[in-house]
C-alpha cells in the first residue's frame, strides 16, 4: 500500500502533494528554496505525564490512571510560500485502573485517555496569496473560545480535523475564516469505543467564522453546518447553527472590565431524523485588578424534551465544570450560573509564572425546572522555562432531582507538560 493510500479524504490529498511536491523537487532545477525550507525546519516535541483520580457514585472502585503521552515532529520553512507540517502521537497507560472507554475495565469510571499510536497532524500550509493562509490537511481547529469547534486539547489524544482552512485578513479588522472538513480525528482513537462506532465522524462540514474588530471588541458572526454519517448516534448530532459573539475589555479606574455575549440558534441538518430548534445564549463580565480577578456569567443550553443543543465538536472540558458531567446537553437543556475568581503572579520564587484559580457552577435545566447539582473547581499552576505543572480537583455534587445518569464525582489530576 502506497502511502497515497494509506488516508482518505483532505489527509490523503495533502499526503500525496506532499509527496510529489517532494518527489518534483529532487530533479527540479530550481530545488533551491526546497534546500533553505528544509534548513528552517523545527522540530516539535510535546510530552505530558499525568495521574488523574475519579471517585464516581455508584462505582464501588475508583479510577487511578497514569498516562504518558509523546506529540512528536517538525514543520519545515517555506518553499514557493508553502511549509510542511508532520507530527505523530503516542499515548502510554502505566497504570490501568480506570476506563479508557477501549480497554474494557468497565467496573471502573471513565478517564478518557485510550492507549492509541496514531498521526496527529499532516498539513500543507500556503500563504501565495496576499493576506490568506490555506492550510489543507489534518490539522487543529479552534474558533474562538473553542465553544463550537475546538481541538479538545485537555485530553491526552486531541480532537483533529481533516479539512481545508482558509483564513483571510486583507480588509483592516476583519477576519473571514472558512473551513471544510470531512473527517473528525476523536479521543478516543481511530477505532474508538467499541460499539459505538465513534473514533471517527465522517461528512460534509462546513465552518464560516467571520471577525470584526471594534471600538467595543470583536464581533463574530458563525455559521456552522455539521454533518454526521455515522449511525446510529452521531447523525443525531448533524445541525447547523448560526449565531453572534462579542468579546472587549474596558479600563474602569483601576480595574479592566471584561465582557462576552453570545447567542445562537441551532436545527437540525442533513439526515439528522430529528426535528428541533433550541437557541444558546451567555453572558459573562470579568475584572481583574493587579494580579486578581473576579466575575461570573450564565450560560444557556435550550432542549426541547427530545434533543438539547448540541456541540459535538468544542472543546467540552473548558465548559460546564471540569468533572464534565455534562458532555452531552440533557434533552431539557442546562442552565450553568458560574463564579470565577483568580491570582496570576509573574516571577514567583523560581517560577515563570504561578496561578491559583477556582470555579463554582450552579446547574439546573433549561426547561421543567430540574435541579442538576453543583460544582467546585480548584487549580494550581506554575511555569519553569518549558515546563508546566498543574495540580487540579473537581467537586461535583447532584441534586436528587439530578437523571440517574449523572452522579455524585470527585476528580483530581496532576501533571507536567514540557513543551519545546
Amino acid at each position: 500500500m502506497t502511502e497515497c493510500e494509506a488516508e482518505s479524504g483532505v489527509v490523503r490529498v495533502a499526503a500525496c502533494v506532499a509527496l510529489l511536491a517532494v518527489a518534483t523537487s529532487t530533479v527540479a532545477a530550481g530545488a533551491q528554496p526546497v534546500a533553505g525550507a528544509i534548513g528552517e525546519t523545527k522540530l516539535i516535541a510535546d510530552v505530558r505525564l499525568r495521574y488523574e483520580f475519579v471517585d464516581q457514585e455508584p462505582f464501588t472502585r475508583d479510577a487511578n490512571a497514569i498516562t504518558a503521552r509523546a506529540r512528536l515532529g517538525f514543520e519545515t520553512g517555506k518553499a514557493w510560500n508553502t511549509s510542511l507540517l508532520v507530527e505523530g502521537d503516542a499515548i502510554w497507560p502505566l497504570q490501568t485502573h480506570y476506563n479508557s472507554t477501549t480497554n474494557g475495565n468497565a467496573t471502573y469510571p471513565v478517564v478518557a485517555d485510550p492507549e492509541a499510536y496514531e498521526l496527529n497532524r499532516l498539513q500543507l500550509t500556503n500563504t501565495s496569496i496576499v493576506d490568506t493562509t490555506i492550510t489543507l490537511g489534518r490539522q487543529r481547529l479552534n474558533l474562538d473560545d473553542h465553544r463550537f469547534v475546538g481541538n479538545v486539547g485537555w485530553r491526552q489524544n486531541e480532537q483533529t480535523y481533516d479539512a481545508v482552512r482558509v483564513v483571510n485578513k486583507h480588509i483592516p479588522n476583519v477576519t473571514v475564516d472558512v473551513s471544510y472538513l470531512n473527517q473528525v480525528n476523536r479521543v478516543f482513537g481511530p477505532d474508538g469505543q467499541p460499539g459505538a462506532n465513534d473514533g471517527r465522524f465522517h461528512g460534509d462540514t462546513f465552518l464560516g467564522n467571520v471577525a470584526l474588530q471594534t471600538p467595543f471588541g470583536k464581533l463574530t458572526a458563525f455559521g456552522y453546518l455539521v454533518e454526521f454519517e455515522e449511525q446510529p448516534l452521531p447523525v443525531r448530532d448533524s445541525s447547523q447553527t448560526y449565531g453572534l459573539r462579542l468579546q472587549g475589555e474596558r479600563p474602569l479606574s483601576r480595574i479592566k472590565l471584561a465582557y462576552i455575549a453570545s447567542w445562537a440558534t441551532q436545527t437540525d441538518y442533513s439526515s439528522n431524523p430529528l426535528q428541533f430548534s433550541n437557541d444558546y445564549y451567555l453572558a459573562e463580565l470579568t475584572g481583574t485588578f493587579r494580579q486578581f480577578s473576579l466575575g461570573g456569567g450564565y450560560e444557556v443550553l435550550q432542549g426541547n424534551g427530545v434533543k438539547g443543543f448540541t456541540t459535538p465538536l468544542a472543546t467540552l472540558h473548558k465548559f460546564q465544570g471540569w468533572a464534565d458531567k455534562f458532555l452531552t446537553t440533557p434533552v431539557n437543556g442546562i442552565a450553568d450560573l458560574y463564579a470565577n475568581g483568580g491570582y496570576l503572579r509573574k516571577g514567583f520564587g523560581p517560577l515563570e509564572t504561578f496561578s491559583i484559580s477556582a470555579s463554582w457552577h450552579d446547574f439546573e435545566s433549561e426547561r421543567a425546572g430540574i435541579d442538576y447539582g453543583q460544582e467546585l473547581d480548584l487549580q494550581l499552576q506554575g511555569k519553569y522555562h518549558r515546563f508546566t505543572g498543574t495540580l487540579k480537583y473537581a467537586d461535583y455534587n447532584a441534586a436528587a432531582s439530578t437523571p440517574l445518569a449523572v452522579r455524585d464525582t470527585r476528580k483530581l489530576w496532576a501533571q507536567i507538560d514540557f513543551v519545546w
